[in-house]
């Protein structure tokens, strides 16, 4: 019986970032774990945020790969700072994803889920993306380089999953035993 894992990830608008999809959701069925996405291999008629809690309590792992989404080509951080300290910043073109991403990570958090966050590179590490937030290490791939974090050419790749699958597994012998007391 496979192990169910949610996948957050946003709908794939170029062939490299579905390409990266089906290598990635075959590796993990190659690892025995099942993968999860709302509105792909699940759909539920009530509300968003129910349909994901719903579908993360069925899970034992949450995977969240942020593609990027949309391009932001001119922006500026803290415009009309007039605050102590504070400077407008002008920020170099970036990427941000889909806000799905944070949303689903951070309610995976709370639930104590194990958590891996891939991010595209040139996408913004900002809210949930920020290196720390989680305690986890961040990896970065570049769909432009066929190496980058390939799970047949790359080591990280194959170590970083290897070790979210641990924790994956731990969840499932885990889950069903009764709370710990303390004495």
């Amino acid at each position: 019986m496979d192990i169910p894992v949610f996948v957050s990830v946003p709908r794939p608008h170029t062939s490299k970032q579905h390409a990266f999809i089906v290598k990635i959701t075959e590796y993990l069925e190659s690892r025995g774990l099942e993968s999860r996405t709302l509105g792909v291999t699940d759909y539920d008629t009530r509300n968003p945020l129910t349909a994901v809690r719903r579908m993360l309590i069925e899970s034992n792992g949450l995977l969240s790969i942020a593609f990027r989404r949309v391009h932001v080509t001119s922006a500026t951080l803290r415009a009309g700072a007039d605050f102590e300290q504070q400077q407008a910043t002008p920020l170099s073109p970036f990427w941000l994803t889909s806000p799905w991403c944070h949303i689903e990570t951070a309610m995976a958090f709370q639930m104590g889920l194990p958590i891996l966050i891939l991010r595209e590179h040139g996408v913004i590490p900002d809210g949930i993306l920020e290196k720390g937030v989680t305690g986890l290490y961040l990896p970065e791939f570049n769909l432009d380089d066929p190496g980058s974090f390939d799970v047949d050419r790359s080591r990280e790749a194959r170590q970083l999953l290897s070790e979210w699958e641990g924790y994956v597994r731990h969840v499932v012998r885990t889950k069903g035993l009764p709370p710990q007391l303390y004495y």
